[in-house]
């Protein structure tokens, strides 16, 4: 029994089954964020010594701008990517694809560097409120990196197998991938201003 909707459109909706299906856990995920970043809004405005915890934390604002420009080519390589499929471009698909990725690790690399370099100098999410939730939100964030990250390297290698027998299946499924992906950058061009700026 086949599936249906796994390519075409539903009628109720407008959307295949999973367009509709990313677009409701993206729901959930804006809840998720959405709580977190209420949550920093009320303890910041809660503390009396959140200037001097920011400050204390030393946070690295060109480590961060770096970053941010990573992930916002990762959105980029990731659109070429879906293009590319449309144009019937295989090798092209495959060679922005892994740029995705690459950006992706290059992001976890970075971060892996900060955290080290808070950690060398004793800054914990114990230490205090504002560390508490940096770690907090940008620890989250980087495990839904890690997690595109995954389902783009198995779309680049296994998945890619896809393109013989369902190319527009292979299509539709980097789409929902790359939606995943903008809303992970999107987040952090959220996390990075709030965290590191204000």
């Amino acid at each position: 029994m086949e599936i249906p909707y796994t390519t075409e459109a539903r009628p109720d909706t407008g959307l295949y089954n999973g367009k509709f299906g990313i677009w409701l856990f993206l729901a959930s995920e804006v809840m998720l964020f959405g709580g977190l970043f209420s949550a920093y809004v009320f303890l910041r405005n809660g503390a009396s010594d959140w200037h001097a915890w920011h400050e204390a934390a030393e946070l690295n604002i060109s480590l961060a701008t770096f970053n941010t420009a990573v992930l916002i080519a990762s959105s980029v390589t990731m659109v070429m990517s879906w293009a590319s499929l449309k144009m019937n471009q295989f090798g092209r698909y495959r060679m922005y694809l892994a740029l995705t990725v690459l950006c992706g690790l290059i992001f976890l690399v970075v971060k892996y560097f900060e955290y080290s370099a808070k950690f060398h100098h004793q800054h914990y999410p114990s230490t205090n409120t504002f560390l508490a939730i940096y770690f907090t939100m940008t620890g989250l964030h980087g495990i839904h990196v890690l997690a595109g990250m995954v389902v783009n390297t198995y779309f680049l290698g296994p998945g890619a197998k896809m393109w013989r027998t369902e190319p527009l299946r292979l299509t539709n499924r980097l789409e929902i991938s790359g939606l995943y992906w903008h809303f992970v950058d999107l987040v952090w061009i959220f996390l990075f201003p709030v965290l590191y700026l204000l």
